[in-house]
């Protein structure tokens, strides 16, 4: 039997191709999946998505419901709930299509572990799958087959002396189909003991909890976050019970529930096991009560005087806008962490509140001027206009500022931009709501004693300003590991979805802060509002124009949807897959993959070079045989819809581009027989096509396998749509790209 609790994105490529085929032209088509799939919240699209899927048909390849079954599947629809919407539409052909593509997926129930071992340890690495019968296993260690290695346990010999960590991967198969598993690197450290040189080390033949659960007390709605970490060789396996029966499919070190009810409460433990021993946590209890407002009374369902929506009293958004901005790699301050988490966070939440959302990281002082300058275009009569920072910032006379990452050490308001100025300006486009969440310390700058003149502004009663701590204090962040949330975020984005009064919102975030003990009497979210209407960011969005809306989705449709993957063929051969994703509006992901060779090529690969110089490319992050080798904690939330054995680079600071985007494909490969490498370079840029040539490397003349010379040729490149962020060829306001299927 199949898992129908998958997600969508665990799909094969051929499926998805014939899911679009039924469902791109017939009347019960991508539409109608995505008015039946709408029915639940989290799955609802916007008229902006449903626009820019389709869009789609103008691409030569594009398909509207592969558009459409991306967006799902980053909001972790499942194919159980897919199967569920066809049947409603009574499409019986994509039912049929659906069953028979969910009994033959390959799913990979044990991932290897990554681990670190003293030098000559015996290391064993456990990969388990399950699916159609007949499946077989092959590891990898990095690009190589490791020889011999088809049984779903591989046994490494760390007898190589300390050195960089090497990556393992197991690619699991049954005739055509096939399926990866995660990576897992082994890190060699130098034995400190002899005894330990050979055989398996003492410290990891057996196995140890080293984390234990933790008991907590909850409120209806909370997230529930249960750990229990253990060390051991072979890795261990977990398997969490409640009131002592096994929770289904927790089989993880870390058990966690998005929203909890009174059904999640009892006693929780984690059998902790491999092939030799088993363990059990300590017993913890869970204790679940309903959630209560600032009186004390029990929330029931339909309390509280929200007006139905279409009633005289809904008010409406002409459109919704957010600019997020996060700083965090300063030049002469401390850097902070928070800021990547938090901003990622928040813009998938708003996207689901309709908001067109752009989600910068690390501006210099110009940077986040031409930022505030294209935000402000987007905004019109009626408009919700919502300003997100994280970053260091202060607070003098009242006036707030936030600090560039280039700011000097002794930074003044010259150096800095002033919320109040960018709220004046906001006024002038007689915007609906005016939003401004600032989550950086509001301590005094001793080293500014200009007093601020930013004039009086307007009476609109529309303004709402959410500090993430009082005057005079400081903000702080909260370390968990790899990642880390601001304090202000951490409890805003369990409300942010909500159907209430903007104030009303942040009140109940101001008071869930309060419960903190680690930040009680040091930070305290404060509120300053003159919002006269009950404006919510839930409101619909009615727009004063259908020609002047379509115009401005088209527009941003055009400006800030990646490239397609596409596959660039070279005299050789060779094909090669071109891949995108996007971490933020300014972080961009570029995978490279072998799809094809003629037989008499033995070794090739596809590299990235002469990226632009004003990008400032760490070549530690480019050409990575893994994602995790890119340094972002962000990988899983992009990693999971690209394919495996791919080379990935991570272009960061794309708003420095004062030209288009270009780079050159670098396609290394050598023939059967011989020991050169024969090179061919394909330069890809936005304006022009690019051209190929073929050398040797190392030099000398360039023959294949037949002796024949190769003469360089020039190629027609293709196109690939990739403008700066900012510069005098992108007039407008990025927004935060969406990732792509490979």
């Amino acid at each position: 039997m199949g898992d129908w609790s998958l997600s969508i994105s665990s799909l094969g490529e051929e499926v998805v191709a014939q899911l679009c085929e039924l469902l791109d032209t017939a009347s019960r088509g991508w539409r109608k999946l995505a008015e039946v799939a709408g029915a639940e919240k989290r799955f609802k699209c916007s008229e902006e998505e449903l626009e820019m899927c389709s869009l789609k048909v103008l691409e030569p390849l594009g398909s509207p419901t592969q558009s459409l079954l991306q967006l799902l599947a980053e909001r972790e629809c499942s194919l159980r709930y897919l199967w569920g919407c066809l049947h409603r539409m009574g499409h019986t052909q994509a039912c049929q299509l659906l069953n028979s593509a969910v009994h033959d997926v390959i799913r990979i129930t044990v991932q290897p572990e990554s681990q670190v071992v003293a030098e000559g340890t015996r290391v064993s690495l456990t990969c388990w799958a399950a699916g159609p019968p007949g499946l077989t296993y092959q590891w990898f260690c990095g690009k190589q087959e490791v020889p011999g290695a088809t049984a779903p346990e591989l046994v490494v010999d760390t007898a190589a002396p300390p050195g960089l960590p090497q990556w393992y991967i197991c690619r699991v198969s049954c005739g055509a189909a096939f399926a990866f598993s995660r990576w897992a690197h082994i890190q060699v450290e130098r034995s400190r003991s002899p005894e330990s040189a050979s055989g398996y080390c003492p410290s990891m033949a057996g196995l140890q909890i080293l984390q234990q659960p933790q008991p907590c007390r909850l409120a209806e709605g909370d997230p529930l976050v249960l750990e229990c970490r253990a060390l051991g060789n072979p890795p261990p396996q977990y398997q969490w019970f409640r009131n002592r029966r096994p929770v289904e499919g927790a089989r993880g070190p870390r058990l966690q529930v998005q929203l909890v009810t009174t059904a999640e409460r009892g006693t929780y433990s984690c059998r902790v096991f491999n092939l030799f021993h088993e363990l059990w946590s300590q017993e913890v209890d869970v204790e679940i009560g309903p959630r209560l407002f600032a009186s004390g009374a029990p929330w029931q369902e339909g309390d509280g005087d929200s007006p139905e929506p279409g009633s005289p009293d809904q008010l409406y958004a002409t459109d919704k806008v957010a600019l997020l901005v996060g700083n965090m790699h300063y030049l002469h301050h401390k850097d902070l962490r928070a800021p990547m988490v938090d901003v990622h966070a928040l813009s998938a939440l708003l996207r689901q509140l309709d908001f067109k959302v752009v989600s910068l990281l690390d501006l210099r002082r110009d940077e986040m001027q031409m930022a505030v300058d294209e935000f402000l275009l987007l905004l019109d009569k009626g408009v919700y206009g919502l300003l997100y920072y994280a970053g260091h910032g202060y607070e003098n006379f009242g006036t707030s500022f936030m600090v560039p990452i280039d700011a000097p050490g002794s930074y003044t308001s010259a150096h800095c931009l002033c919320v109040q100025h960018v709220l004046q300006r906001m006024q002038r486009r007689r915007t609906g709501l005016n939003i401004f969440l600032l989550d950086m310390c509001r301590k005094r700058n001793l080293n500014d004693d200009v007093l601020p003149q930013v004039g009086a502004l307007e009476v609109t009663a529309n303004i709402v300003f959410g500090y993430a701590t009082c005057a005079d204090a400081e903000a702080y962040e909260l370390s968990q590991g790899e990642l880390s949330n601001g304090v202000f975020v951490t409890f805003l984005k369990r409300w942010l979805l909500e159907d209430e009064k903007i104030t009303v919102l942040l009140d109940k975030v101001a008071e869930d802060m309060g419960t903190l003990e680690l930040t009680r009497g040091r930070q305290a979210l404060e509120l300053r509002s003159n919002l006269s209407e009950r404006r919510a960011l839930t409101d619909p969005i009615r727009s004063l124009g259908r020609a002047e809306t379509s115009a401005r989705n088209l527009q941003w449709a055009k400006a800030h949807v990646l490239p397609e993957s596409r596959h660039l063929r070279f005299d050789c051969g060779v094909t090669v897959q071109l891949g995108f994703a996007a971490e933020f509006s300014n972080i961009m992901i570029i995978y490279t993959r072998i799809l094809a060779a003629p037989g008499d090529i033995t070794e090739c690969v596809a590299k990235l070079t002469d990226l632009p110089e004003e990008l400032d490319v760490d070549l530690k992050y480019t050409n990575r045989e893994s994602p995790e080798e890119l340094g972002s904690p962000l990988v899983p939330t992009w990693s999971l819809t690209c394919p495996s054995c791919c080379l990935y680079s991570r272009l960061c600071g794309l708003q420095r581009l004062q030209q288009e985007l270009t780079f050159t494909v670098c396609l290394q490969f050598r023939y059967r027989g011989v020991a050169d490498f024969v090179e061919e370079r394909r330069a890809m840029s936005s304006s022009s096509r690019g051209t190929g040539t073929r050398s040797r490397v190392p030099t000398g003349s360039a023959r294949g396998p037949d002796g024949v010379s190769r003469r360089p040729r020039c190629h027609r490149g293709q196109r690939v749509q990739l403008c700066p962020v900012f510069g005098p060829n992108r007039p407008h306001l990025p927004q935060n790209v969406p990732r792509l299927e490979p």
